[in-house]
């Protein structure tokens, strides 16, 4: 919102006369465009989209006693300049990684690189994907699901996961030399006891 030098109104609820400009309409995409209509994929449903917008708005609105598409030049031209700074447009949280090394969007669930488990990292999403980075490391990159409750799991993490389970439950044999008894007067000469220098 800064960067657009814009600010956010937070509608009151229960307020069917603010928001139903925006009902209406997507009670109209509903009923006009939905029916009777398959998708394959999101991208298929923007590409039928688009086509039915432009059939739509080439007619003409009563209300407006226009067609938005008419209307379309007049509308930019009364809209301000982008900044030069680019938007980040998507979704972005940072989280610490649990012990399943899944991060969760919406309700679906990605894997992620289990050697960061316990670590701060930062979990971006547009619409077609979803990346985790630690560090600026990229640890997770999956294509983006919109099914819900979907759990998208990267193979090399399961075999990731299982290989730090295993060095974990088998840890490796440390041997020590023989002598483990340290000179005492080290540590006289780490707390300055004996005038020497260390």
């Amino acid at each position: 919102m800064g960067t657009l030098a814009t600010r956010l109104v937070l509608l009151p609820p229960r307020d069917p006369e603010s928001k139903g400009i925006v009902e209406r309409r997507n009670g109209w995409f509903e009923t006009s465009f939905m029916p009777a209509r398959t998708f394959a994929s999101p991208a298929d449903f923007t590409e039928q989209f688009r086509s039915w917008l432009e059939v739509a708005n080439a007619r003409t609105v009563r209300t407006i006693k226009a067609s938005p598409a008419e209307r379309l030049e007049l509308d930019r031209a009364a809209m301000a300049a982008l900044p030069p700074v680019p938007l980040h447009l998507g979704w972005r949280n940072r989280i610490r990684l649990g012990r399943d090394y899944y991060v969760r969007l919406d309700t679906n669930d990605y894997s992620v690189d289990p050697s960061v488990i316990g670590r701060v990292v930062d979990v971006t999403a547009d619409l077609d994907r979803v990346r985790v980075r630690c560090d600026g490391r990229l640890v997770a990159s999956h294509q983006r699901v919109w099914a819900r409750h979907t759990t998208v799991t990267d193979p090399v993490h399961v075999e990731a996961a299982a290989r730090l389970r295993g060095e974990f439950q088998h840890p490796r044999v440390v041997h020590a030399s023989e002598d483990l008894s340290r000179d005492l007067r080290d540590y006289d000469r780490a707390f300055g006891l004996t005038g020497e220098a260390i």
